[in-house]
């Protein structure tokens, strides 16, 4: 039997699905967007990372606005398509430059500003990629963290990582509001905000994008139904199981 990693995991589930990413509504749209977008105005001369870029909706809705962007993620598989839809869309300040989030390959205080959208529950170690944010941001500089975020009650949690880690073998955690504000706080970081937002999955599209397997999907759908009444409110869960979740805004300093 091969040894298999975590960083083996996430380019396997990730470098398949790439193409899939880019046209993904989910990822491609957003309130959260224009959040971003207005934090940068008047920052013509900024650098910024987009960490854990996926399928680059985050550098195609910044890239306008600043001098340049680096597009960083673990699948080259991903970055090809990145490259692709910045070069067909005429982002010529768009550059890419694969590794992980714990182990970031840039100087420190190399950036004005770190965003990073539905790629932190990915990450093996949350606490030691802040700290790496936390180093090569300028002082002054921000960082903006988006992701699914864990109701912290227990029973919701539960529920939560499940339905994730059987959709998606490359899911790690989707932390809670007070865990975020402790890592963030640990790596150096001042959070200057945080808010919910929620997001409406719709089930085939979400199976779909990661090719689970059917087994996996029967598995999903079978917890959904065998659930207390409490989960399946919280979550609203529907009948073709498609469901709600939470989403935390995050906005940091150095």
């Amino acid at each position: 039997m091969t040894s298999t990693t975590h960083k083996d995991v996430v380019q396997r589930q990730f470098g398949e699905q790439a193409s899939a990413y880019l046209s993904s509504a989910v990822h491609a749209q957003g309130s959260e967007f224009a959040l971003l977008q207005a934090e940068l105005a008047g920052q013509g001369r900024a650098r910024l990372l987009d960490l854990g870029c996926g399928a680059g909706h985050v550098s195609f809705h910044v890239a306008p606005l600043v001098r340049e962007v680096v597009a960083y993620d673990l699948s080259q598989q991903m970055l090809d398509v990145v490259a692709a839809a910045a070069a067909e869309r005429g982002f010529e300040n768009i550059v890419t430059e694969r590794g992980a989030a714990e182990r970031l390959p840039f100087a420190d205080a190399s950036f004005d500003f770190v965003f990073s959208r539905y790629s932190a529950h990915h990450w093996s170690d949350l606490g030691l990629a802040l700290r790496e944010v936390k180093r090569v941001l300028k002082p002054g500089g921000v960082a903006a963290f988006i992701d699914v975020m864990s109701p912290g009650s227990p029973l919701l949690d539960t529920y939560l990582q499940s339905v994730e880690v059987l959709r998606d073998t490359s899911h790690v955690r989707d932390y809670s509001a007070s865990e975020w504000l402790q890592q963030v706080s640990e790596a150096g970081l001042f959070t200057r905000s945080h808010s919910r937002q929620r997001l409406r999955l719709e089930y085939s599209s979400w199976v779909e994008r990661m090719r689970t397997p059917e087994v996996m999907r029967g598995a999903i759908r079978q917890l959904q139904q065998a659930m207390g009444e409490e989960v399946r409110q919280y979550y609203q869960i529907e009948a073709d199981g498609s469901f709600s979740t939470d989403v935390v805004v995050l906005w940091a300093e150095r």
